[in-house]
């Protein structure tokens, strides 16, 4: 009889299948849970810039370089153009208020002066010809005028005899009016010489105003010829200290090139190159300090130069408030710190590497035990030289890593080791 056998269930071959299967699902699940987690990475903290997030005063400022310049320059240019025929002092000298500087000689204005000259004088004689000439003539129509007039009232006399005298009877009438017509023909000539006589005086005062017009005309012309002439020796405007002197004997100017400047040694004034980013925030009034001698000085922005340089930057001229520093001279640079803002409290985090990285969106904030440092969004505001304002993600007191993050690539968090 045939004995029924029963087929087993779990074979070693199929124990083996599913180990393996549940093995690789194992591996993947431990994959997915570390992968999962926060990414670490252990650093040594004395390779870390570790920073207290502190609260204080806080002013925006820039640093820019100033010049030190004399608080007024007056250019000196060419005012006709000439060959130097002469120098009376050198650079640097001190001078006074119209000391002569350097003399330039042009024949050509020289001669147009003289030329002048004489056309003015040629004139002055023609207008004392014109005026003689006019009184002779004018006492002549005076002298006729004098005759006519004689003979009108000599008319007149014999023509009211005559008529009382033809009223009376006593002459004819033939007599009578050859008296009323000479009277009447005196009676029309002494009008016509007076009316002569008046136009004569009208036409002589216009004459006169007309050539007295002209000759000032021609004198004003001659003073401003003299003026360039006189022009040709160089002076100063004013008292101060000739620099830049550029100019040398037998050198040729040309009318309008620049000869020189004189400084004022009333006072200085600094001149700042300022990035032109800053244009719209930068106006007269805003302060600034430098370090000078172990002290600090302050400045006020006073004019604000707007166009660009090709360098991409513009510039502004700052003065002295208060005491000038002592031995401060033409020409220093200075270190100034240009403030930007008021001065104001404050939540601040130092500058560091960090920003590089992070762009100030977040950074590595310190456990309070200083085991670890996690990642924490944070929001900053305006900069200084220094530091950073943080707007929103720190609290004083906080410590935080402000030194580099380019190794930590996509890391979570800092296991820090001492």
């Amino acid at each position: 009889m045939d004995r029924k056998i029963e087929k087993k269930t779990w074979n070693s071959k199929k124990i083996l299948t599913i180990a393996g299967i549940t093995g690789v699902i194992i591996l993947i699940g431990g994959s997915i849970y570390l992968t999962s987690g926060k990414s670490k990475l252990d650093v040594d903290t004395e390779r870390l810039t570790i920073s207290t997030i502190t609260k204080g005063p806080f002013q925006e400022f820039i640093p820019v370089n100033g010049v030190v310049m004399p608080l007024t320059t007056i250019y000196l240019d060419a005012s006709e153009g000439g060959v130097v025929e002469e120098k009376y002092v050198e650079d640097g000298a001190t001078l006074k208020k119209g000391d002569p500087i350097l003399k330039l000689s042009n024949t050509d204005l020289e001669l147009n002066l003289a030329n002048q000259e004489t056309a003015v004088y040629a004139e002055q004689t023609q207008m004392q010809i014109s005026h003689n000439n006019a009184q002779q003539n004018t006492i002549s129509k005076l002298n006729t005028m004098a005759d006519v007039e004689n003979a009108y009232k000599e008319a007149e006399r014999i023509y009211k005899l005559d008529k009382h005298l033809y009223d009376q009877k006593a002459i004819g009438l033939q007599e009578y009016q050859s008296a009323k017509n000479t009277y009447d023909y005196q009676v029309n000539r002494y009008k016509l010489a007076k009316q002569i006589l008046s136009q004569d005086t009208s036409l002589v005062k216009q004459q006169a105003s007309q050539a007295q017009e002209q000759y000032s005309h021609m004198k004003t012309t001659l003073e401003l010829m003299r003026k360039k002439v006189a022009g040709l020796v160089l002076r100063a405007p004013i008292d101060g200290q000739l620099t830049s002197m550029d100019a040398e004997v037998g050198q040729s100017k040309n009318k309008g090139e620049h000869l020189g400047q004189i400084d004022v040694q009333s006072g200085f004034k600094v001149r700042v190159d300022i990035d032109e980013h800053y244009l719209s925030r930068i106006y007269t009034g805003l302060k600034g300090d430098f370090q000078f001698a172990d002290k600090t000085y302050n400045l006020v922005i006073k004019k604000v130069y707007t166009q660009v340089k090709s360098t991409g930057s513009f510039q502004v001229d700052m003065q002295f408030v208060g005491a000038v520093p002592t031995g401060i001279r033409k020409g220093q640079t200075l270190q100034v710190r240009l403030a930007l803002s008021d001065q104001m409290q404050a939540v601040l985090v130092p500058k560091g590497g960090f920003f590089q990285q992070t762009g100030g969106n977040w950074i590595f904030k310190v456990s309070e035990d200083g085991s670890k440092a996690y990642k924490v969004n944070i929001v900053l505001g305006r900069q200084s030289p220094d530091y950073y304002v943080v707007t929103e993600g720190l609290n004083p007191g906080d410590k935080v890593i402000t030194s580099s993050y380019e190794t930590y690539g996509d890391i979570q968090e800092l296991v820090l080791k001492k």
